[in-house]
């Protein structure tokens, strides 16, 4: 089948310039628009990025893709985390139980940086910044651009276009305005402001360095991520409306007391907290799903325009690397067309992003307040036991999603929900490792999970 040779990317954020550099290997024409202008020669606007988490999936992709080599000097490894109480004490909880079981801390605006270098070595991509789409006019399948500051207008030929114009996508309202996609935009009633640690004499870190630290405080928390400067980018999660939200921290001294009461620790390591905290910009938190994702051939949906997540299991970005290496093996492996290659990644996608969707959400609950449980240590102990114990059929949840490209997000999901069942069934009436039955409780991980090697898909791995 006859495909076009030429495509158009809207969007240059990671997943837009990640896919421009796998396509331009296949010896297509790739332009990318983007409505900002070019990162890499203007300052990027602060407070409105939570730093990103690299994990398996991420990494997979930046591999095929052979840029990670570019982007490791960027990576600053977490191996757990560290969780802060109110009396100041902390507690290591890994996150696995393997030396390489980590995750990695990034810079979104300088891993941006990269991908675009990457994008841009290849003879074959064309990046144009400041220019926007407008919309989408799916009867004559054409996209109605404009020039950021200046009058230009002018169409492009939808011949195809894939979407990576993010979270807000105006692609997805229009297609959805068309009763094409279906989408549904669901809103936290929850924000966060980020905050930061400088670092110390010499570029030393102030906190540990190997960890994501959590200050967890029920309904809210705090989150503190390393880079490789020694300084820390903080996020502060937090209802937006109520006695304590964004809202109420309507001035400094407010804001000075609310966060010396919960985050006395941290007080000292952050310059001008009050000021920030009032004036920083409130970001949205929000989880974007769609019915479809495709208009024939002509459009395709990717990365968060087609399924935006919240951030508290980190994977964002790792989902839509995901995508870029689902897509290109799509392509790769098949002459269908493009209305066809845009159905088979939808049909293996869709299931996929509506699971770690439901996973983001479930793990923010996880984050602010059950880390504190002694129960929740107990099932993380018991689990990492269990795997010990039957590793070709236990892999704790968190570990499937983060450290196993090959184990869909679906499958996580459906044998997480086996797995709970049973960790709470083992530590119910216990409250120590050792008065758990753990031969019972191996043969019922027997029982009741099939062999992991059945549910691996080996065309992600890599």
């Amino acid at each position: 089948m006859t495909r076009s040779r030429h495509i158009n990317i809207l969007g240059a954020g990671q997943c837009g310039t990640l896919l421009a550099t796998m396509l331009a290997q296949e010896d297509f024409s790739v332009r990318l628009y983007e409505r900002n202008g070019d990162p890499r020669s203007a300052s990027t606007a602060a407070g409105r990025s939570i730093n990103l988490a690299l994990a398996a999936r991420g990494i997979n992709a930046l591999k095929k893709a052979g840029v990670l080599t570019r982007v490791e000097p960027l990576l600053v490894p977490m191996r757990g985390r560290m969780v802060h109480a109110i009396d100041g004490s902390t507690e290591l909880l890994p996150y696995g139980q393997r030396d390489d079981e980590q995750i990695y801390s990034a810079s979104r605006g300088e891993l941006n940086k990269i991908l675009l270098d990457a994008a841009e070595d290849h003879d074959n991509v064309e990046i144009r910044f400041a220019q926007a789409a407008v919309s989408y006019d799916a009867s004559i399948a054409r996209v109605q651009m404009c020039g950021i500051g200046s009058d230009s207008n002018f169409e492009i030929e939808a011949a195809p276009v894939i979407a990576a114009d993010g979270a807000g996508s105006v692609i997805r309202a229009s297609l959805h305005q068309s009763d094409i996609v279906n989408a549904t935009e669901d809103l936290l009633p929850h924000g966060y402001k980020e905050l930061a640690i400088p670092a110390g004499p010499g570029g030393t870190f102030r906190l540990e360095p190997d960890a994501l630290h959590i200050w967890p405080r029920g309904g809210f928390m705090l989150i503190a991520l390393p880079n490789p400067g020694g300084d820390f980018t903080l996020t502060l999660f937090l209802p937006n409306k109520g006695e304590t939200s964004f809202e109420a921290l309507a001035d400094e001294q407010t804001a000075a007391a609310f966060f010396e009461a919960h985050f006395p620790d941290a007080v000292s390591l952050i310059p001008d907290y009050a000021h920030a905290l009032v004036n920083n910009p409130l970001g949205l938190l929000g989880t974007v799903r769609c019915s479809h994702w495709h208009d024939q051939g002509n459009v395709l949906l990717i990365g968060d325009a087609a399924h935006a997540v919240v951030p508290f299991h980190g994977q964002g970005m790792n989902l839509a690397f995901e995508d870029c290496v689902v897509l290109d093996r799509i392509i790769k492996t098949s002459d269908a067309d493009w209305s066809e290659v845009f159905k088979r990644f939808e049909d293996e996608q869709l299931a996929n992003a509506n699971a770690i969707a439901d996973m983001a959400l479930e793990n923010y609950v996880e984050m602010r307040d059950t880390v504190r449980d002694p129960k929740f240590v107990l099932r993380k102990a018991l689990a990492f036991e269990l795997e010990r114990r039957q590793p070709e059929r236990f892999i704790p949840r968190y570990s499937m999603v983060m450290f196993h490209a090959d184990i869909p997000y679906s499958v996580a999901q459906q044998r997480g929900v086996l797995q709970n069942a049973l960790l709470e069934e083992f530590t119910r009436n216990v409250d120590d490792l050792d008065d758990v039955d753990l031969d019972a409780a191996t043969a019922a991980a027997v029982e009741r999970l099939t062999l992991i090697e059945t549910v691996r898909d080996a065309t992600i791995a890599v």
